[in-house]
């Protein structure tokens, strides 16, 4: 299953995950299924937030979680990438993949969440809260779920604030959970990787486009004739089946994708066209654009959002 990490990975302002939290978890948790949960006193409102909160990061449920946040938090996160979303999510209950949250009966009457995934388990046991005003700090013990001595525990203090007449998560240990602020951090991780799957989109689209040249002996008038046929179809001129979907559409890992013929040939020579890819997000899901010329040669540079050209330095 997969290991918990130290929590300090989540103090030290909720950035990216260290691989040592990813590490492959050793063993499975026993199931919970069919246990009695004896009767206990109802818990105090930021209690039950912060469980209900807990068992959304564990199910990795994006709409259930943001109820949780402050309104400024929850509209950031709904601007995040898809994957910065999970990986917050993560961070709250230290596992990898998305489980089924249960609640554990205890002798000390505490809530304690059971987060069970195809990889392991974590438990998460929340301590007593203190409540002053609108603030409120409640200690929050992750273990894995089959440390029976206490080897494995990480201690955390939650903070919650309250906004209007609800509960929202505040801080994470020492530190403000303050998404705006962090948002940055993550974007700027992210988008080495976007950028360098734009350079990839762009080199595909370009072997495509050449696999319909040999075929159809002409070039595709766009990128949608480079995608997959309708089901039980066969490929052809509309439709050849060189491209994946989100390609022949344009759209791709945060980039767009634009395809244009510069002009017909003349004296026999081929056809020439031009490939261009610009982030969707200026500044989150990309900084660079991309351009590949008439001559095949791939060209990348900050434009603010805006198309690349020919003048653009080089790049691999």
């Amino acid at each position: 299953m997969v290991r918990c990490a130290p929590f300090a990975v989540i103090v030290a302002a909720a950035t990216l995950l260290s691989a040592s939290a990813l590490a492959a978890q050793e063993s499975s948790s026993a199931a919970h299924a069919g246990a009695a949960t004896p009767l206990m006193k109802a818990p105090d409102a930021p209690t039950a937030a912060l469980r209900d909160a807990l068992f959304a990061a564990c199910s990795q449920s994006e709409q259930s979680f943001s109820k949780f946040l402050t309104t400024r938090n929850a509209d950031t996160f709904a601007h995040l990438t898809p994957s910065a979303r999970v990986a917050l999510m993560k961070r709250f209950v230290l596992l990898n993949q998305p489980g089924k949250a249960s609640l554990v009966p205890t002798g000390s009457g505490r809530p304690t969440i059971h987060c069970e995934t195809a990889g392991g388990a974590a438990e998460l046991q929340i301590g007593g809260a203190e409540i002053s005003d609108n603030l409120a700090f409640l200690p929050v013990e992750v273990r894995e779920a089959t440390d029976t001595t206490g080897a494995s525990v990480i201690r955390v203090q939650m903070g919650l604030v309250r906004e209007k007449s609800d509960w929202k998560l505040l801080s994470v240990g020492l530190v403000l959970l303050d998404l705006p602020a962090l948002a940055f951090e993550w974007d700027a991780a992210e988008m080495e990787s976007t950028e360098r799957a734009a350079i990839d989109g762009l080199k595909k689209i370009a072997d495509a486009v050449e696999s319909y040249r040999r075929t159809y002996a002409r070039l595709p008038e766009t990128l949608a004739k480079l995608g997959s046929p309708a089901s039980g179809a066969a490929a052809g001129p509309d439709a050849a089946g060189l491209l994946e979907p989100n390609l022949a559409s344009g759209v791709r890992s945060g980039y767009r994708f634009r395809y244009v013929i510069s002009g017909g040939s003349s004296l026999g020579a081929p056809a020439k066209y031009e490939v261009a890819a610009t982030p969707e997000t200026y500044g989150r899901t990309g900084r660079r654009s991309f351009f590949r010329d008439t001559n095949g040669a791939l060209h990348g540079a900050d434009r603010q959002g805006a198309l690349g050209s020919e003048v653009d330095p080089r790049v691999e």
